[in-house]
């Protein structure tokens, strides 16, 4: 009897494969001291996320409950499909400022239109999200940089903390013109003392105890001693009745073509700062982990989050950067612990939403404010402004712009990625062209800023510090046009082109026409370096064909080596001379 052939150790199992896409089939297998850490670190966000998930909602403009019916089925499928295992997925304050903001022109907060279109953003947000990671872009997410996120979350950081003015000094219900204009009865003093009280509770926890779920703590207390002074039967703000119960399916029905439309765009703002707000955490998680970030899957990921999210009738989730702090801090090692975390959400939703009747409204805004302080960074432009006053640019005018443009916030980033980009073109357009000479260290330097001699009098040797393409070619041909013709003398031009990493066909058109124009006046060309994705370019366009006024060095010692002799310049050159800036 033949037996069965071996399984080659190396290929992967069947669960190996379908961990690709389901990445929770990788979890390890759980042990009891395991369970009790993840139980642990679990419960504590979840302490943390029922509270807050009320709060962003008033900040969306939802529901309360919605709050939390985002805190439920959203982390469940995000730590199921994400590679990302211990990120708290959930409403964040961003993402919630975003959907109050960009629905506020189109509809009367907590209406009927305004939940259905809130849960359109989330569907189209969240299909948005899949088709990019399942097509591998998610590099495309890049193009945000540094300057502009820091200027846009630094201007809705602002924004977040005005919104909650009015109900912490005891004008709920009110705007910030209503409150300014005067109108209306005085500031209800027992609401400052909730919500300044609550932040200083709140601030004093995060310094003392951050392990300590202080937020479900300050919102119990807060509900215990409202119900004692009897504070909504005087008139008081309060949470009021929430619904108990797991969320049910909800079709928000279909919108007119003009407001769905006017949805697209705020859709890909917060699809864009939904995920960088994930990679923020991504990044320290895996860092942590040891591993590498599949941007792609977390896209899937959040992206199915959403989708969950928009079918129980809630609004974007995205991944909390600080509950994902705590989780860390915590002690999870898996999605175990986000899998405890849903169970106590999905009991305070069946048992426990009574309990919020009585909660200050200010409570809820100094959950928010305190929240949102730790994103309140002004010496992010001081430092920007000491590393490149261009970028710091970039990111005050940001800031600016998303301030101005409120409640239409989305203007910022795409006004701070416009400069951004403009800045990026410009700089490929005037690429760094320089003239060479021979450092007494040995390196090849900006002559000019140096002061150095020129390599030997009828040389000009230049080096171009970019891509020969499209942006730059015809800036290096200018250059030797104007070397040219300042030096009629000339014999011999010397490009080092190490630099130089790939060519276009452009630059490749551009490169024959200066090899033509220097054989047409009888200059020598020599390159030095060049590297082989661009001499595999040159070769395939016939731009490389020997001739006499040709010549090609593997390094820039054997470049400086050979041009000396022909020049009959008496420079002492060591084997190889260093490329420096």
């Amino acid at each position: 009897m033949t037996p069965p052939p071996a399984t080659s150790a190396s290929s992967p199992s069947l669960r190996q494969r379908l961990a690709r896409w389901v990445p929770c089939l990788g979890w390890p297998r759980p042990s009891a001291a395991l369970l009790r850490g993840e139980a642990m670190a679990g419960i504590t966000v979840a302490l943390m996320v029922i509270p807050q998930g009320v709060a962003y909602a008033a900040l969306a403009g939802m529901p309360l409950v919605t709050g939390v019916y985002a805190a439920l089925f959203p982390a469940l499928i995000a730590v199921m499909f994400s590679s990302s295992q211990r990120l708290s997925v959930g409403p964040t304050a961003l993402t919630s400022l975003l959907v109050g903001a960009s629905l506020a022109p189109l509809a009367v907060a907590g209406s009927p239109e305004w939940v259905a279109m809130a849960v359109w953003l989330t569907l189209m947000s969240g299909a948005i999200q899949i088709v990019l990671g399942a097509g591998g872009f998610g590099w495309m997410l890049r193009l945000v940089n540094s300057p502009v996120l820091i200027g846009f979350t630094q201007g809705a950081a602002v924004l977040i903390a005005i919104s909650q003015l009015p109900a912490l000094l005891g004008f709920t219900g009110r705007t910030i013109p209503q409150v300014l204009s005067g109108d209306g009865p005085l500031p209800d003093l027992t609401a400052i003392a909730f919500g300044l009280g609550g932040i200083a509770v709140l601030w004093l926890g995060k310094r003392f105890v951050p392990r300590f779920p202080t937020t479900m703590a300050l919102v119990a207390g807060a509900a215990a001693l409202s119900w004692g002074i009897s504070y909504a039967l005087r008139g008081g703000a309060v949470v009021g009745s929430l619904p108990s119960g797991l969320p049910d399916f909800y079709w928000p029905g279909l919108l007119p073509a003009g407001t769905f439309s006017a949805l697209v765009l705020p859709a890909l703002m917060i699809t864009l700062v939904s995920f960088l707000e994930t990679a923020s955490s991504a990044k320290v998680d895996n860092a942590r982990a040891g591993t590498l970030w599949n941007e792609n899957q977390d896209l899937i990921g959040q992206g199915l989050a959403k989708l969950a999210s928009g079918f129980t009738g809630a609004f974007p989730t995205s991944s909390s950067f600080s509950r994902s702090a705590i989780t860390l801090y915590a002690g999870a090692q898996t999605g175990w612990a986000t899998l405890f975390s849903v169970v106590v959400v999905a009991g305070a939703l069946l048992w426990l939403m009574p309990l919020l009747y009585h909660v200050p409204q200010a409570v809820l805004a100094s959950v928010v404010v305190t929240a949102i302080l730790g994103l309140v960074k002004p010496s992010s432009f001081t430092a920007l402004w000491r590393i490149s006053r261009l970028e710091a640019g970039i990111a005050i005018g940001t800031f600016v712009l998303t301030i101005a443009t409120a409640p239409s916030i989305y203007w910022g980033v795409l006004g701070g990625l416009l400069a951004s980009l403009a800045n990026y073109m410009y700089r490929h357009l005037h690429p760094r062209i320089i003239e060479v000479g021979l450092h007494p260290d040995g390196s090849l330097r900006d002559r000019h800023l140096w002061k150095l001699p020129p390599l030997a009098p009828h040389l000009h040797a230049l080096r171009m510090d970019a891509e020969l393409d499209f942006a730059s070619a015809s800036t290096l041909e200018r250059a030797l046009t104007v070397a040219l013709a300042d030096r009629p003398d000339l014999t011999d031009v010397c490009l080092f082109a190490q630099p130089i990493n790939r060519i276009d066909i452009t630059g490749a058109e551009v490169f024959g026409s200066i090899r033509r124009m220097l054989e047409s006046r009888g200059v020598r060309l020599h390159l030095s370096g060049l590297k082989l994705p661009a001499m595999q370019v040159l070769e395939r366009a016939g731009l490389l064909a020997p001739g006499p006024l040709l010549f090609s060095y593997r390094t820039d010692g054997e470049a400086l080596a050979a041009l000396v002799p022909r020049i009959e310049v008496p420079v002492p050159v060591e084997a190889e001379a260093r490329v420096a800036h």
